[in-house]
């Protein structure tokens, strides 16, 4: 019996060396409320169709692993109330209970390395969280990227988190972080941070390259591209950083931690702009998954030449 539910669609792009994206399932559990949530996964897996690629939703549906959602189990995953939050540590235990849940940056790279699949879109990867130097409150997002080959296209690392710490942390584990058009590193809801990006490659075809050249030189690992959001959709980072602060008070004074506080923060957040910051959500992962689909459109490209 196969570890890997792989769709009939995913199966065959595979067969033929198609240009696949990865989506996470995170975000339809744990970062939006019913009905957005679905409605946006709909929406992020129609932008990687109308570039040419395949979408590839990842999740775990009572214990099997899922390589590609149908619309209904997309819609019904959507709806369920108590669907876990699984990264890498949790697939042992999700899988061999028959629970279901949503995969994180980091499980959905595992996974979809598993399947083949080279080019993941995201929202926001996680990071080194505020205050970690207490704490040692790390994602185990960073870890996964220093070792799986599978790269991530995002908005940045969340704005919630240290964003100079995570961009150490990455460097020190040799994962190659990029900015698409600009020299400022994007932060999230914002397009741009106080922090510049170690490296700028201005279209997709440069990114694919790369791509291939890293692990043609047997160089493991993943390569984080950062998309920022654009001007229309973005929110002030000054006016972001006021909410986060505030939030993350909250946060404390309730003992919120672990893999509670991301979902916690991104809600209170939402409810706190005003919806203005889930708006920002919906635009960035869109506009992320338009962005993996061109660059796996070029790297499929590369690799079948």
């Amino acid at each position: 019996m196969s570890i890997l539910h792989i769709s009939p669609e995913v199966v065959l792009a595979l067969k033929n060396n198609e240009p696949i994206v990865a989506l996470e399932s995170t975000i339809i559990s744990h970062g939006m409320p019913w009905p957005q949530n679905v409605e946006t996964a709909l929406q992020v897996e129609e932008e990687v169709r109308k570039a040419g690629a395949i979408p590839a939703t990842i999740a775990i549906l009572n214990g099997k692993i899922c390589v590609g959602l149908s619309g209904e189990q997309l819609s019904d995953f959507a709806q369920q109330p108590a669907v876990l939050k699984v990264s890498v540590r949790d697939l042992p235990y999700v899988v061999s209970q028959e629970l279901t849940g949503g995969t994180t940056v980091a499980a959905t790279m595992r996974i979809a390395s598993m399947a083949g699949i080279a080019l993941f879109a995201t929202g926001g990867t996680g990071g080194v969280h505020r205050g970690a130097t207490t704490t040692l409150d790390i994602s185990a997002d960073l870890p996964e990227m220093a070792k799986t080959n599978v790269a991530v296209v995002s908005a940045g690392v969340k704005s919630i988190l240290d964003i100079g710490l995570t961009l150490e942390y990455l460097e020190t584990s040799g994962v190659p972080v990029i900015t698409l058009g600009q020299n400022a590193f994007p932060s999230f809801y914002s397009n741009a941070s106080v922090f510049e990006t170690p490296m700028r490659l201005d279209d997709t075809i440069a990114v694919a390259r790369l791509l291939h050249t890293k692990w043609t030189l047997g160089l493991s690992g993943s390569v984080l591209i950062a998309n920022p959001l654009d001007q229309a959709h973005a929110v002030p980072a000054e006016k972001m950083e006021v909410v986060i602060l505030e939030t993350l008070e909250e946060a404390k004074q309730l003992n919120i931690s672990g893999k509670h506080i991301t979902p916690f923060l991104l809600k209170q957040i939402a409810e706190k702009t005003g919806g203005e910051s889930l708006e920002a959500n919906i635009a960035l992962i869109r506009a992320n998954a338009r962005v993996a689909a061109d660059i796996a459109l070029h790297y499929a490209k590369i690799r079948n030449t």
